[in-house]
């Protein structure tokens, strides 16, 4: 049976279809029937698509129910949203927002610690303090300033003048044996190390963004005092919180 449809497939002739004649070229390319198939197709499903929403539109109850109806109210021809009731009480809202402040800080906190943590460990004081180096060294004269060598006067490397910490002496840095590294181990080595300071970097801007959202919730809950009113000199801004000044008021 399998043999008999092989053949009948192999019997079987393909037609093509007919050519532009040169005399209709002026009229344009012309639509052959697998281009008209998908044509026809695509027409068809278009239009099943029309169907079906002008089906759903005349289907549709006008005063079917949504939970809009009861959220959102028309004043003075403004379309706006009602409310929300009161679901915990004063004290409550209190708490739960002494609640959140209290997190952001523990949070905050707890970015302060790892950012430490990586700093020990990646030997990253010289990288977070921008702070230039400051040593005072006292000459005789003019001649001893024009020859004046820092290198030589601390007794360690010109590489290393730059470092606020862990900067060797010559002595010491004899007595070290450094050891037979290939360049496929300091390639991963070197990957470890961008891929730390990169994680480095984020908990940093973690961390201070954590600090700018407290200080805000900070000012936010003091100025629901309202037996004090404060002075606003500078205006909040999504860097930096607002700054009040409050009147000093002498404790009875």
């Amino acid at each position: 049976m399998s043999s008999w449809k092989k053949a009948a497939k192999t019997g079987k002739k393909t037609y093509n279809e007919r050519h532009q004649p040169d005399s209709r070229k002026h009229l344009g390319l012309l639509e052959k029937k697998k281009d008209y198939k998908l044509r026809a197709q695509d027409y068809n499903e278009k239009q099943e698509i029309l169907k079906l929403l002008k089906k759903r539109v005349l289907n549709k109850n006008p005063d079917e129910f949504y939970f809009h109806m009861i959220n959102s109210k028309v004043r003075k021809g403004i379309h706006r949203e009602k409310d929300k009731p009161k679901e915990y009480t004063e004290e409550q809202m209190k708490l739960m927002k002494t609640q959140d402040l209290k997190y952001i800080g523990f949070k905050r906190n707890l970015e302060y610690r790892a950012i430490e943590k990586m700093q020990s460990q990646l030997h990253a004081i010289d990288a977070a303090n921008k702070t230039p180096n400051k040593h005072i060294f006292f000459v005789d004269g003019n001649e001893e300033e024009k020859n004046f060598d820092v290198a030589k006067k601390l007794q360690t490397h010109s590489a290393l003048l730059e470092r606020k910490t862990n900067r060797l002496q010559l002595d010491r840095l004899k007595e070290i044996k450094l050891p037979d590294i290939d360049e496929k181990t300091l390639a991963k080595m070197e990957q470890q190390k961008h891929m730390a300071y990169t994680e480095l970097e984020k908990r940093i801007k973690r961390e201070k963004e954590l600090t700018l959202v407290q200080q805000k919730l900070e000012i936010k809950n003091a100025l629901k005092n309202k037996s004090k009113k404060p002075i606003l000199i500078k205006e909040g801004t999504k860097d930096a919180p607002p700054i009040y000044k409050w009147s000093f008021q002498r404790k009875k």
